[in-house]
């Protein structure tokens, strides 16, 4: 019962509180416990929506109820008397498919509780054991603390969780096997990955969402140590043998596409090998590869600029006067070329209708991606390196038992990140690999490390996981023993092939003269304030003229030697002149453009400026 407000005694105040509704004042009320009780009750019995929250802050006297989307919730068991109403023979019942989870939700059994009704009225219990009568609420999981890539980690309780942000960003970057059917879909781009493996490090939640039906990532033989500077910092060592063998190796699928598209007037576009009489015809070369229909063949190998479907379009313009006052149609120009940077092969070629009913094509390209320096791997624990160095196997240090590691890493980046649970991964790979099963690394009730290190015992190894190595090139025993162990790593979609860019010269903007910006528009790569003070600080004045100016969009103009303004040249009476002073006394000046279109802009806002000129130095 909801009432307005009125002065109460001391006593009554207490058990009063104001009545919030999603943020909105909705009136007081005078129990709030028993209103409380009330709406918890109702919900459970399903005569309110399982979507309410409720929080009650005797402090302030405050009852928050929250219906609103977006809340974070999750799902708890409920206790009474200190024992959970989830029974065996409800298991038993999920087991055989005679109860589902929203049966459960509906009967009262379990409930979803946001942060503030968990933060005020709820005592949470983890296991059964710890329960007592004080508890309202039983943990399901304790791995559900997490999100659904968090899971999939293993240990992941033994890491830093700035670490398990970054290795839940990066596992959505990873090459595997996204779709079986991929050779029959034409993705804009792609990546599949020639032998995907399953981590032999697993979690319940990996199994449980089928992620081994996907797998995007490699079991790696790493050791922890630095090999000649190669893997300073974050850099890793690669095997280059294991790369032969095809450890890390994909394809990258493009797609291109066009349609004979429909303008007014009645005209359109048209599929044919351009002819030379069509207007920006390209080199005949370019055009080798297209069969009669004006479309690439399949499994023809292709670099950047070769047309892949050769289009011809109607003019801008309606129509041009040719001579003798004909009026002509001068079809343009209008290919699919593949884009620099984009060596392959053609993959497949489809031919469909789009929605307008108008001829669609589709070419897909196909390049095979080998890890080369430059590309990027991570493990699961946020650990992302760059390959720094493909070593040939003899030059690698290998144990007694002739093991050489695909991959080696900075022992550095362990300590300084507490990522734990990549040394524990480690030496449970290693397990796995001994005993030919999948080591349960899930949070909270995965396998010990002393369980893990007893099994490595067991085996014959050293129980911390450390051989003795010999190096490579000299044949001699390595003083320190080295930590080796296998881990699951991923090649991330960070390709340097895919990424280099460079250029001499190239289009520039309309407006400012300088290069355009971007890999894809054939940009330059920009010399930025920084740049340009490192440059003043080493006294490299002739480099900066040159990166700032001459490279960039130097220009040659005409200054009046009057007035200070900039002149024109007349083309047809072959004279420079100034358009304010009418003079014809000018120098020439060279400057950036930039500075040129700042003085115009000067100008637009009823600014005169004036250029004064001497000589050098004076």
């Amino acid at each position: 019962m909801m009432t307005t407000h009125k002065e109460k005694s001391p006593k009554e105040k207490t058990k009063r509180a104001v009545v919030y509704l999603n943020g909105l004042y909705m009136g007081f009320h005078d129990n709030a416990e028993e209103l409380v009780r009330e709406i918890i009750s109702k919900r459970r019995s399903g005569e309110l929506t399982p979507n309410l929250n409720v929080s009650y802050q005797a402090g302030s006297g405050e009852i928050h109820l929250n219906t609103s989307g977006g809340r974070i919730r999750r799902p708890y068991i409920i206790v009474k008397n200190g024992k959970p109403l989830l029974t065996k023979e409800h298991i038993d019942k999920l087991k055989a498919n005679e109860l589902s989870w929203n049966d459960l939700i509906a009967k009262g059994i379990i409930e979803y509780l946001d942060a503030e009704e968990e933060g005020t009225l709820a005592h949470v219990a983890t296991t059964e054991e710890e329960l007592t009568s004080e508890h309202t609420h039983l943990e399901i999981d304790n791995s559900s603390i997490t999100g659904v890539i968090v899971s999939t980690f293993p240990y992941p309780d033994h890491n830093s969780s700035p670490r398990l942000t970054m290795a839940s960003s990066m596992m959505k970057q990873s090459l595997g096997l996204y779709s079986v059917n991929f050779n029959y879909r034409q993705d804009s781009r792609a990546h599949v990955q020639f032998y995907p493996q399953v981590p032999l490090v697993q979690t319940s939640s990996y199994k449980a969402l089928n992620f081994d039906k996907r797998p995007a990532g490699q079991n790696f033989v790493v050791a922890v140590m630095s090999y000649y500077g190669y893997n300073m910092s974050d850099a890793v060592v690669l095997n280059k043998n294991s790369i032969d063998r095809a450890l890390g190796r994909s394809v990258f699928y493009k797609t291109y596409e066009t349609e004979e598209r429909r303008y007014p007037g009645g005209q359109k576009d048209k599929l044919m090998v351009p002819t030379p009489n069509i207007v920006g015809y390209r080199e005949e070369e370019l055009y080798k590869n297209l069969d009669e229909d004006g479309i690439i063949m399949p499994e023809v190998s292709i670099k950047p600029r070769d047309v892949l479907i050769g289009k011809v379009s109607p003019p801008r313009f309606m129509e041009e006067v040719a001579t003798f006052g004909i009026t002509e149609e001068k079809r343009r120009e209008n290919s699919i070329t593949a884009k620099g940077g984009d060596y392959g092969t053609v993959d497949s070629v489809m031919l469909s209708e789009s929605l307008a009913g108008n001829k669609l094509v589709k070419v897909k390209l196909r390049s095979l991606k080998i890890p080369e320096v430059g590309d990027k791997f991570a493990s699961r624990h946020g650990q992302k390196g760059v390959v720094g160095y493909l070593c040939p196997q003899e030059d690698l240090p290998f144990t007694k038992d002739g093991i050489v590691p695909d991959l080696i890493i900075n022992p550095h980046a362990i300590p300084s990140r507490t990522t734990a649970g990549h040394i524990l991964e480690m030496l449970g790979g290693k397990v796995a690999s001994m005993s030919g099963r999948t080591v349960n690394g899930t949070m909270f009730s995965g396998e010990k490390e002393d369980d893990l290190r007893a099994e490595l015992k067991k085996y014959g190894f050293n129980e911390a996981g450390e051989e003795e190595l010999y190096d490579g090139i000299t044949g001699e025993k390595l003083k320190a023993k080295i930590f080796i162990g296998v881990i699951y790593y991923q090649r991330l979609h960070h390709l340097v092939s895919n990424k280099m860019h460079v250029r001499s010269r190239g289009p520039v903007q309309l407006l400012t003269h300088q290069p355009t910006e971007g890999k894809a528009r054939e940009g330059g790569l920009r010399f930025g304030e920084m740049e340009r003070d490192c440059l003043i600080g080493y006294g490299a004045s002739q480099l900066i003229k040159e990166r700032l100016l001459e490279e960039s969009d130097k220009m040659i103009a005409l200054v009046c030697a009057n007035c200070g303004s900039l002149g024109v040249h007349d083309y047809v009476k072959r004279r420079d002149y100034c358009p304010v002073c009418k003079g014809t006394r000018m120098e020439k000046i060279e400057m950036s453009y930039a500075f040129k279109l700042l003085l115009d802009e000067i100008k637009s806002l009823g600014i005169f400026p004036r250029l004064k000129i001497g000589e050098k130095g004076k």
